[in-house]
């Protein structure tokens, strides 16, 4: 099979998340001092890729919040409580782009609505199209990578405590990543 870069007419279409090869991480800062690194484990999505006309490309993502990891049990247990994502109450985080904006051939900020505990905002990802293949299975695929930093307040996330040294346990600015491996539909 050939895994050479796929040609650019051949990568216009539907696409679908390969959530196996993809991650949604985040990083905050924890106790002022350093950072807490983590990712939500299951995710899906789709989107639309033109490569002729990129800003007509869409993107939907959708992440379990029961899903969350940061490799601490405790820490995974508070997060999923009504202090923060109260994952019984709201069992998803969604994102679905309005609006795609070439920077370059391979960098786009993509806006869209970000939904986390019913509260949507406005959120911008600048993300970098890292590549296209065709995999040893014949399917092509898709890179995406990218982040944006938020403020974990305007979704009603606000828990936090006072530190006695000064500060708080909980930084505000949440940097969230975006790994995206994407497989066209109908290969």
């Amino acid at each position: 099979m050939n895994t050479a870069t796929a040609t650019t007419a051949s990568t216009t279409g539907t696409y679908a998340i390969d959530p196996t090869h993809s991650r949604v991480g985040f990083v905050a800062r924890h106790a002022m001092v350093t950072k807490v690194r983590g990712a939500f484990n299951d995710l899906e999505g789709t989107g639309y890729f033109d490569s002729e006309n990129p800003t007509q490309s869409t993107l939907s993502v959708s992440i379990e919040t029961d899903s969350i990891d940061t490799r601490n049990s405790d820490r995974d247990g508070h997060l999923r409580s009504g202090d923060f994502f109260d994952v019984e109450t709201y069992p998803t985080i969604n994102f679905v782009s309005t609006d795609i904006e070439t920077i370059d051939e391979s960098n786009y900020r993509v806006t869209g609505n970000l939904t986390i505990k019913d509260v949507t905002r406005p959120t911008t990802f600048d993300l970098e199209l890292t590549g296209t293949a065709v995999d040893p299975w014949g399917n092509t695929r898709l890179g995406l990578e990218g982040s944006a930093v938020v403020s974990r307040k305007a979704w009603g996330l606000t828990w936090n405590t006072a530190l006695d040294a000064g500060g708080v346990l909980v930084g505000d600015k949440v940097t969230l990543e975006l790994e995206i491996s994407a497989v066209k539909a109908g290969n």
